[in-house]
């Protein structure tokens, strides 16, 4: 177990080398400090990829750019993902090296021989949504620190165990939301509800694209060469391979992999209303659109209203991305890429010393990296990240069976409604488990 007052040096550096050596697994090679934005090895911290497609990929884009990092490994069930993610790490550290050659990434096809090893510090997991949570588990286990990408659970239940093992092993744990570093005013607009410069809060209105997810065609065909499809799968049922099951928007709209967008992408503006507003609605009712021909299944649709126990109001529907305050002397709306308010005169606010500051670092990738050689706690932690994902879970139950839904947010359950309850669970397919 990781102690909270730990932090990476020079002994633990030594130490997990040694443990490398004597698993016959190359120790990482190491960087000199006076490369080019290299840092010194006792406070480096040695970082895993789990999952280096499309949004894993950009992840190792951003995660090599941070020197404090080093990546060391590399983890796929694809092959051809796993060798070009290797080969852009070691082109990367050796233009950081500036001579020479630098092959000191290790491929893994899997998870579970990569987290075997004790000289890595964390891990990066960007897998399909169904695999968040288990191998995010095994990682935390296995004492690793870990960066999640958003969504977090297919199931509240998931969300649970996640919650309660960071905390039991003391691990550091930060959500793939980036906007809460990215997006500086996105901080801002929750700094000016927090503080209370809106006045009394009313309502919170989250908006967030679908996408259209209709279809998906059902067809089975081979397995691409390359790819070990039963370890894509998984703890999800066994399905056949079909290319829309895998590839494109599938993964991301079929239930036994995903919640749909209002998870995937409603992850986002939820979380800046959890940032703004630290609480989740305890009653749901809503409506939506759920396709029944095809392979997609998840809603293609939604509209969610909620109440929370002190009586605000929450709208969540489908459209374009935005996050909006309303309060008793104003309104602030952030989205990705702008922010809006009313009165104007609200954007040029200043928080002052002792109010609120909930902005943290402007570099979510380097915020991480920092905290797990620190022992600090993230700005996207598992704390909020359970929360508002649970408001993405009892929106898309309510509407699946067309009633109201309550939630007891102190024993975080739902209540009165036995069919409700059992889906916050979702059963895994052996031998994987929990």
């Amino acid at each position: 177990m990781k102690s909270a007052k730990n932090t990476i040096s020079r002994r633990r550096f030594l130490k997990r080398a040694s443990a490398a050596a004597a698993a016959g697994v190359a120790a990482p090679m190491v960087l000199p400090s006076r490369s080019p934005g290299a840092t010194a090895a006792s406070n480096r911290v040695t970082v895993a990829h789990i999952g280096v497609g499309g949004q894993g990929g950009g992840l190792l884009g951003g995660f090599l750019g941070v020197a404090q990092g080093q990546s060391v490994a590399i983890c796929d069930a694809f092959k051809s993902r796993r060798e070009a993610a290797a080969r852009r790490v070691d082109e990367h550290y050796t233009a950081v090296l500036g001579q020479g050659s630098y092959q000191g990434c290790k491929l893994y096809a899997d998870f579970r021989e990569l987290l075997a090893r004790d000289d890595i510090d964390a891990v990066v997991i960007a897998t399909p949504d169904h695999w968040h949570v288990p191998i995010a588990l095994a990682a935390v286990r296995a004492g690793k620190d870990v960066y999640v990408e958003k969504p977090l659970g297919i199931s509240m239940d998931h969300d649970k165990a996640m919650r309660a093992a960071v905390h039991r092993q003391g691990a550091v744990f930060q959500y793939g939301t980036q906007q809460r570093s990215f997006s500086r005013h996105c901080g801002f607009a929750c700094e000016l509800v927090r503080n209370g410069y809106i006045g009394q809060l009313k309502a919170i209105d989250v908006v967030a694209p679908s996408y259209g997810a209709i279809g998906g065609v059902p067809d089975p065909h081979p397995v691409p060469e390359g790819l070990d499809y039963d370890m894509w799968l998984g703890p999800a049922p066994v399905a056949p391979y079909t290319r829309d099951r895998v590839f494109g928007v599938g993964r991301f709209h079929i239930y036994d992999y995903a919640l749909g967008f209002i998870a995937g992408w409603g992850a986002h503006p939820l979380d800046i209303a959890h940032w703004g507003y630290p609480f989740i609605p305890t009653e749901y009712r809503g409506t939506g659109f759920i396709p029944t021909e095809g392979l997609f299944n998840t809603l293609a649709a939604w509209n969610v209203e909620g109440r929370y126990a002190s009586g605000v109001e929450l709208s969540l529907k489908d459209g374009p991305d935005s996050t909006t305050f309303v309060g008793s002397e104003g309104r602030v709306t952030a989205s990705r890429g702008s922010i809006s308010a009313a009165p104007a005169s609200l954007l040029k606010v200043k928080i002052k010393p002792d109010e609120i500051h909930l902005l943290q670092d402007t570099h979510h990738y380097r915020d991480f990296i920092a905290c797990v050689a620190s022992r600090k706690t993230p700005v996207s932690n598992i704390d909020s990240a359970v929360q508002s994902d649970f408001i993405s879970h009892l929106g898309d139950i309510a509407i699946r069976l067309g009633r109201t839904i309550r939630w007891d947010a102190e024993r975080e359950t739902i209540v009165g409604d036995e069919t409700a309850l059992r889906m916050m669970h979702r059963s895994l397919r052996a031998p994987w488990t929990l």
